[in-house]
């Protein structure tokens, strides 16, 4: 399975938010976001990318970014804790019932039952704008690949 290719039209999926409300296909309509999906909170790589990005927020949504969210298989909760620990304002969204179901749907599920380590734009028409998904989950893609496919480099 490899991360949904550019062009692809978004289909049904459903995680949830820090405050437990849904966050499905309908929310990517208007904007263009990023999606980052990370395996695990509070793991090495994970804690690097997400302060990463975070340093870069200004930058990324200059280059177009409307909204930016992490994604993992983690509970809400776990989330919630590993963004406050990090000091990070990047919204999380949880995969974690039905596990990795969403994950599935992108193509980026692991087959340990987590994330790939990956990146996801969307247009605002809903469709996948440009993707990436890393060789292994102890990658980090660096600020400028995301940049780049915001840019449209």
């Amino acid at each position: 399975m490899s991360v949904l290719a550019p062009g692809t039209t978004v289909g049904s999926f459903s995680l949830a938010t820090e405050d437990g409300e849904r966050f499905t296909a309908a929310d990517l309509q208007g904007s263009t976001t990023v999606l980052v999906f990370y395996p695990f909170a509070f793991s090495p790589v994970c804690t690097d990318q997400l302060q990463l990005y975070e340093r870069a927020i200004s930058e990324l949504r200059d280059a177009g970014a409307q909204a930016i969210y992490g994604v993992s298989c983690d509970s809400s909760w776990s989330q919630k804790a590993f963004t406050e620990k990090l000091g990070v304002s990047i919204p999380q969204l949880s995969d974690f019932e039905p596990k990795g179901a969403a994950c599935e749907a992108f193509g980026v599920l692991h087959e340990g039952g987590f994330p790939q380590r990956a990146l996801v734009i969307t247009a605002a028409d809903g469709t996948v704008r440009w993707s990436y998904q890393a060789p292994t989950p102890a990658e980090l893609p660096a600020v400028e690949l995301l940049l780049e496919g915001l840019r449209g480099s």
